[in-house]
Formats: structure tokens, C-alpha cells, sequence
């Protein structure tokens, strides 16, 4: 792995950069922190309109084809910037589709969605946070030419937005063949779908989504029927990876606006910076952010070359569940009193930072996987499984 961007990637971020600081500003920010939907609707077209939520998805339905890395460098751009868009949550659902539905489902709704004209998002966590087979319990029986899905699904980015959101079910009871888990993508305005819209520390668009006999078409179904864990646990690996260069891009700018204001306010006579306290403080802050990107770069690496991820998933995000939210609490501590007032800027990024933390996996859930990996060898290894006891 190269750590360096190469010339095409360095242009990537820098077009991403200049588009978002162009086209995203706080008041953006603040203003669809209320809005019903939680995005603006022109600039997620203008992001189609950069080729951005298609980049990794493949060319015969209008995207580019491009490695993962690409994506991650338009997610972290989005996260300094605060962009209100579901691009996270449509490229990862898009992600899956691609990889695991069939030609006819791929070619219908892929394509509107790179052009911007959809969005798609989707549902696993229920009651039980963790990511383990058996805490999916909401139910898809078939009937007829239909399966009717029935059950809850917590923590949804971006649902009233949505067009079409990928569903996890339980079709069978878990055997040594399968986790008795499907994928299903369902049409978000469906008759029997009702949304609760929680309130988050981000204050974005994240739901609580009840589905009671929700009649979704057989042909919706996404992969193989009862098999659908192996496309759920990448779902989930991308999905924690890609939210780590968000948080990371977020923390960046968060860090940056702490030392400019070390260098500038003044104390006893003197810039706060000049203070060998806060100049620790602050070379701390540029340290974790680059070991971060550091790991969630191999991540995404490992999966375009095809190689098991799951390990560097889960230190990426370990990594990166601490050391963001230790800079963002560094950066309100620099800027005393300000930061913590509404009408200053900081708290909007201090706010998401926090909250991206505890999705995706919590630091204890992806140690644990971490230590199996230790102690079984190398390989995929399932996240929120517990750790085997130590044989002596």
C-alpha cells in the first residue's frame, strides 16, 4: 500500500474540497439540521452531477468503476464540510445491490440513483445493537408472489429521504447451512411503513422505521434467499470504514480551526500557542488524525484488492471512535467558553463528530473482534461475536 496520494486522488480531494466549501456552508448545515428531510435536494444533484455517488459503482450502469479509496476521499471532503447528504447510506445500499442483486434490479434502480434523481438507504440495527445474525429478528414470511416484512429497524440515516431502502430480514431459523438472514429492497414509501424521526446528537436525519405487513415483490429480493450474511457483513465493514474518513474529515477541520485559534488568542501577553501545553495538545490532535487515516486507508485498500478487511475495519474504527472525539474535546477546551455557545460554529462539528462515533460499532465491539483475530489467526471475523476463552 502506498501511503501517498497519487496524482489522480490528489485531484480528487482537491475538487471535492473546493466543491464543498463552494456549496456548503454552516448556514446549509444548520438550516437542514431542521429540515423534514434532512438534505438539500440541489446539492445532492450537483454531487451526481461530479460523478461522486456512481465512482465505485460499475460502468455499464452509468458509474465509473473506480477503487474504494476514491469514495472515502469525497466522504472525508463531505465530513470537513458537514455536507447534509445521504451519499453515505446510498453508496453503501448501492454497494450491496451491485454486488448481490440481480442484473434487472441493478438496472432499474442504480442508475437514477447516480444521476442523483433517488436515494437509497439501509436498515439492519434493532433493538440489539450489535452486528451478530441472531439480533435481526424482524420477519419476512412469503405469501403468494410477495414476502410480507413485519418488525422494527433502529437508527436509519436519511429514511424520509429515501426511495428505496435494503432491509434485513429473518426468512429461516439459523442453521449450520445459513443464518436464516435476506436482503430486501423495498420501496420506502410502501403502505404499512411509519417513521419515527430520533433525536440525535448530529441532529441529522437518523430514524426508527416500523414496518408492519409491509408486501414487498419476490423479485426485490437481493442475493440468495436465506444466505445473505456474507453480503450483510461487507455491508457493514464498508459502511464502518467509509463513516471513519467522514469522522476523519470532520476532525480535521475541527483540529485545524483550534490552531489557528491557539495562534491568535492571546493570554498573559502572549498566543495560547506559544504555550508548550496546548502546542502538545495540539501536535496530539494532527498525530491521531493521521494514524486514522492511516488505518481506514488500508481498510479500504485490502477491499479493492480484494483481500479480508475486517481486522483493519474494526482498527480503523476502534481507533478513530476514541482519538476523534479526544480531538473535537481538545479543540472545545482551546477555544474555552466560545465553543460551547450555539451561535459559534465548533459545536456543529463537535456534535457529529461525537454521535459518528457511536454508529457502526462501538470501540468494545470491534477490540473484541480485533482480539478473536488474535487468538484464531487470520480471516473474517464476524463483528459483536464474543470472545472465545484462552486455552492453556
Amino acid at each position: 500500500m502506498d501511503v501517498l496520494l497519487n496524482q489522480e486522488e490528489e485531484m480528487v480531494v482537491s475538487s471535492a474540497r473546493e466543491f464543498f466549501e463552494g456549496e456548503c456552508d454552516t448556514d446549509l448545515v444548520r438550516a437542514m439540521e431542521i429540515d423534514p428531510l434532512g438534505y438539500s435536494r440541489e446539492l445532492w444533484k450537483k454531487v451526481a452531477e461530479m460523478g461522486w455517488i456512481g465512482m465505485c459503482l460499475p460502468e455499464a450502469l452509468g458509474g465509473q468503476d473506480l477503487p474504494r479509496i476514491y469514495l472515502g476521499l469525497v466522504l472525508q471532503e463531505a465530513g470537513r464540510a458537514l455536507a447534509p447528504l445521504p451519499l453515505h447510506c446510498s453508496v453503501v445500499a448501492a454497494s450491496a445491490v451491485a454486488r448481490a442483486g440481480s442484473t434487472e434490479l441493478a438496472n432499474v434502480f442504480l442508475p437514477p440513483l447516480i444521476r442523483g434523481d433517488s436515494v437509497m438507504t439501509w436498515a439492519f440495527t434493532e433493538r440489539d445493537p450489535r452486528f451478530l445474525p441472531e439480533t435481526v429478528q424482524m420477519s419476512a414470511r412469503a405469501e403468494g408472489d410477495a414476502f410480507v416484512l413485519n418488525g422494527s429497524k433502529m437508527f436509519v440515516d436519511f429514511f424520509p429521504a429515501s426511495d428505496q431502502c435494503l432491509v434485513a430480514c429473518r426468512t429461516a431459523a439459523a442453521s449450520a447451512q445459513s443464518e436464516g438472514l435476506s436482503l430486501f429492497l423495498v420501496d420506502s414509501k410502501s403502505a404499512g411503513i411509519s417513521v419515527t424521526r430520533l433525536n440525535s446528537l448530529a441532529k441529522d436525519a437518523l430514524c426508527e422505521v416500523h414496518f408492519k405487513d409491509v408486501r414487498v415483490p419476490k423479485a426485490r429480493l437481493v442475493g440468495t434467499l436465506h444466505e445473505a450474511w456474507p453480503v450483510i457483513s461487507d455491508m457493514l465493514d464498508l459502511g464502518a470504514v467509509l463513516l471513519c474518513t467522514q469522522m476523519l474529515g470532520a476532525t480535521r477541520m475541527d483540529a485545524e480551526m483550534a490552531i489557528e485559534h491557539a495562534k491568535f488568542r492571546e493570554a498573559f501577553g502572549q498566543p495560547i500557542g506559544a504555550f508548550q501545553s496546548i502546542q502538545h495538545t495540539c501536535a496530539d490532535m494532527v498525530i491521531w488524525i493521521d494514524g486514522g487515516e492511516l488505518l481506514a486507508y488500508e481498510a479500504l485498500w485490502k477491499m479493492d484488492q480484494g483481500m479480508p478487511a475486517s481486522v483493519e475495519v474494526s482498527q480503523a474504527k476502534a481507533f478513530c471512535n476514541e482519538k476523534c472525539v479526544a480531538v473535537v474535546r481538545n479543540s472545545q477546551s482551546i477555544h474555552g467558553g466560545i465553543g460551547f455557545m450555539m451561535e459559534f460554529d465548533l459545536h456543529l462539528w463537535y456534535r457529529r463528530v461525537t454521535s459518528w462515533t457511536m454508529r457502526l460499532g462501538t470501540s468494545f465491539e470491534h477490540r473484541e473482534r480485533i482480539a478473536r483475530a488474535l487468538l484464531d489467526g487470520p480471516g473474517q471475523v464476524i463483528l459483536g461475536g464474543p470472545v472465545p476463552p484462552v486455552s492453556h
